[in-house]
């Protein structure tokens, strides 16, 4: 394949630059590369071993910081300071789902170690009606919606139970890039934010107005 290239970049061997082209697009359409296995596992280990200085630069002018987690194979896109055009949009409804699940990962994390954070549905239904008591949670094809749009994001994985047809039994793997792309440096500032949703008794809606989280 034949791809204008850069000159700034003609160091790149003309073999790579196919791959190269195709990390540059996951880390802007996902936000994020999961480098665990099969094709993505290659794009990894060429972004992190021969590439890591010059995505930074790439992505500098656009504000957006590279960071690689320096404990799992993933490289995700950060918003820098005062960054706002390219943060991501969510409506009330996926707002209220990603800060119960970033205080389900925080809390998990800071009662154990553990190589990933596992809840079930039901778990996040649970903790959805005790952190927002006044308000109906989404319904189940909302969730669902939401659920897929956090994994387009590189924010969470899910795994159906092969025993079980039961939605509430699907697991969650709640990612590191949810709670690092959200900057809440500790749980009262997580608590400050949950404070603007926590008024009279509504639905979420999935269709309501839309809420910025970077």
């Amino acid at each position: 394949m034949t791809l204008p290239w850069p000159e700034h970049w003609q160091d790149i061997p003309e073999e790579d630059r196919e791959a190269v082209s195709d990390i540059l697009t996951r880390l802007l359409a996902h936000g994020a590369l999961l480098g665990d296995d099969g094709r993505e596992r290659q794009l990894y280990l060429l972004a992190r071993n021969e590439l890591a200085h010059k995505l930074v630069e790439y992505f500098a002018p656009l504000n957006l910081e590279v960071y690689f987690d320096p404990d799992d194979p993933i490289v995700q896109l950060r918003p820098g300071p005062g960054s706002s055009g390219l943060s991501s949009r969510f409506n009330k409804a996926e707002t209220l789902v990603i800060l119960t699940l970033w205080r389900i990962y925080h809390d998990v994390r800071m009662e154990q170690t553990v190589k990933g954070v596992f809840i079930a549905v039901k778990k996040l239904w649970e903790n959805l009606k005790i952190y927002f008591a006044n308000i109906v949670p989404p319904n189940e094809t909302q969730l669902r919606q939401i659920l897929g749009r956090l994994r387009d994001h590189r924010m969470v994985r899910m795994q159906r139970a092969s025993d079980s047809d039961s939605f509430d039994e699907t697991t969650i793997e709640i990612l590191p890039t949810l709670h690092r792309a959200i900057p809440f440096d500790d749980p009262s500032a997580w608590e400050d934010q949950c404070a603007l949703y926590r008024g009279a008794n509504e639905e979420a809606g999935a269709d309501r107005e839309t809420e910025e989280l970077s």
